[in-house]
């Protein structure tokens, strides 16, 4: 990060606020906890079908937030972070909060993975499942929710890719309802980065009328991602427009994946499991049964192995920061909150 762009009052911050080393489970802020790091209480359900049985399923787990409140003491908006398979990085712990921050949004970074005992699922997805990315962003939504500072009414989830997954699937009716939030409490806005999800096992039917919350959602997007290609998630969002959802769509030219980061050497990850935009494969959430799209056959067991090994698996990807790409993001995601959250 240049020095340019550093804020000096977080920087006072950093010297004035404890930071907490998540001693302590926490199950709300409604003592109006200060920036810094916490553990709270969420699961880690193996799939979607036990995801929708409700809260709690699956093995306990403690996923840490880092906390990052804005200066003054006014109620306003919050952002919940979830982060890719590469886990927890550089600008959701320094651009974004800053970003937000002098926005006046609020700001909860989560790692699921350091609790989990991962550091990366780059080369192995399975080491956590992502239906528990989903299970903590509603478990940090419950936590955002109840800080003084932060209006339960205007909370938005922003994920990179993989948790791009989870930023639109928190959209989905479905899912919200098996939640069972309190107070009608649900996330206000959703924004998948460079994410994942638009093609094969994690891409669920869009049925118009009856996929989504209908909160606004933004897509932002490198035209030069070669890990997760844009023409998937272009069509896959203008598929849940059709069926109801506000969508917006920002194309970032000549970028890559994980354009954000603040490496900008290009760099090849020979292990990276990528789904080619070839799969055909969709997830009913209504029957809770996995289709080929080109065919409209339901399949199970061997059959999904066969059509992941034909048409959907391979490996290799690139990453690379891009200063430029990363600024034209923030205006536009800054712009969006504008809208939907109220911000400054």
């Amino acid at each position: 990060m240049a020095l340019q762009r550093f804020v000096p009052w977080l920087a006072a911050l950093a010297l004035t606020l404890p930071q907490l080393h998540a001693q302590e489970l926490i199950t709300d802020m409604s003592a109006g906890q200060p920036t810094g790091r916490y553990a709270f209480a969420s699961s880690s359900p193996r799939s979607l079908p036990e995801l929708l049985k409700g809260p709690g399923q699956g093995d306990p787990a403690q996923p840490v937030g880092h906390w990052f409140l804005p200066p003054g003491n006014d109620r306003g908006p919050a952002v919940i972070l979830i982060h890719g398979s590469g886990g927890i990085y550089d600008a959701m712990l320094d651009y974004w909060p800053k970003q937000f921050n002098a926005a006046g949004i609020a700001v909860l970074a989560v790692d699921s993975f350091g609790p989990r005992g991962v550091k990366s699922t780059a080369d192995d997805q399975s080491q956590v499942p992502f239906t528990a990315d989903t299970a903590d962003a509603f478990a940090a939504l419950r936590l955002v929710a109840s800080h003084p500072r932060v209006d339960p009414a205007r909370v938005a989830v922003m994920g990179f890719s993989r948790g791009g997954i989870t930023a639109w699937r928190t959209a989905v009716e479905r899912i919200v309802a098996s939640q069972k939030l309190p107070n009608g409490l649900r996330f206000a806005a959703h924004v998948p980065v460079y994410a994942g999800g638009c093609v094969g096992i994690f891409r669920l039917v869009v049925k118009p009328g009856v996929f989504s919350t209908r909160a606004p959602m933004l897509w932002v997007h490198g035209d030069a991602d070669d890990y997760t290609p844009i023409g998937a998630c272009r069509e896959y969002a203008d598929r849940i427009a059709k069926a109801g959802t506000p969508v917006e769509f920002v194309t970032l030219e000549g970028a890559q994946h994980k354009f954000d980061q603040d490496d900008t050497r290009r760099l090849n990850l020979r292990g990276a499991q990528k789904t080619l935009e070839t799969c055909p494969l969709e997830f009913d959430i209504d029957s809770l049964m996995m289709f080929d799209r080109s065919t409209g056959q339901r399949l199970i067991g061997d059959a999904i192995q066969a059509v992941t090994r034909q048409s959907c698996s391979a490996q290799g990807a690139h990453v690379q920061g891009d200063a430029a790409a990363r600024d034209k993001a923030a205006q536009a995601i800054l712009a969006f909150f504008r809208k939907t959250l109220g911000s400054r």
